[in-house]
């Protein structure tokens, strides 16, 4: 494991965690971020880097699915236990939607099919940075049913209380901003993950797939969050 140091200068660099067994890799993704002046720690190995994070925490985890120890799975569900908000951004260098999708249902807030554009990936932490660390009022979001609180991460509903991702919280955002406006799956990746042209709309639409489970009273019918056929999606609250 090796550890990137502060500048002692101005704030606090943002920490970012990567848990990525191939050296060249992990080394890499080390240099490109440290040149952003982020503060890097590694680990190869799954159980070390839920270790490093629970004992020194992370602003963002990038993890590997692939883990000489246990899967980026595994690793992805027990970080959420002790950091529920953390966003994490998974490696993989499966092709197959089956292991996305899983990725996003035990916790993961983005997917990076490898090979990647460093480029790409150091665009995408940026937009998750200048949207985590905006300022953001609480002020309580109403979707039928449900009351999103945007700054605490959390949705109530039937007075159950469940915790919400990054990007569950910024598509919510988005969509209420925009609420009874079609809002296309393009402009959703535009604004939301900072790259424009991301490959799959897959990411959005399984996105949606999560929320609708935890707003609409029946996610097989949604009446809040309606597909516009061949554009996106429209919130109607």
């Amino acid at each position: 494991m090796t550890n990137g140091n502060s500048n002692g200068q101005g704030a606090p660099r943002r920490r970012v965690l990567v848990i990525e067994d191939e050296p060249d890799i992990a080394r890499g993704l080390r240099d490109a971020l440290e040149f952003e002046q982020f503060d890097v720690s590694t680990s190869s190995h799954g159980r070390e880097g839920i270790k490093v994070l629970r004992e020194r925490g992370a602003d963002l985890v990038i993890l590997d699915l692939m883990l000489p120890d246990i899967n980026g799975f595994t690793v992805c569900e027990e970080i959420r236990q002790s950091h529920p908000v953390v966003p994490i951004i998974m490696l993989t260098a499966r092709s197959q939607e089956t292991d996305k999708i899983r990725g996003l249902e035990v916790g993961a807030d983005d997917y990076v099919t490898k090979p990647f554009s460093i480029g790409e990936l150091i665009a995408r932490i940026n937009a998750i940075f200048r949207r985590l660390y905006r300022s953001v009022s609480d002020d309580a979001i109403q979707i039928g049913q449900a009351t999103i609180f945007p700054r605490r991460h959390e949705l109530v509903r039937n007075r159950k209380t469940v915790t919400l991702s990054f990007y569950e919280v910024e598509i919510l955002r988005l969509l209420h901003e925009r609420a009874g406006e079609p809002v296309s799956r393009e402009e959703i990746l535009e604004k939301i993950w900072g790259v424009s042209g991301y490959g799959s709309s897959r990411s959005v639409d399984n996105f949606v797939v999560k929320l609708r489970k935890k707003i609409e009273v029946d996610a097989s019918s949604p009446r809040h969050i309606v597909t516009i056929y061949g554009t996106g999606y429209k919130l109607l609250a």
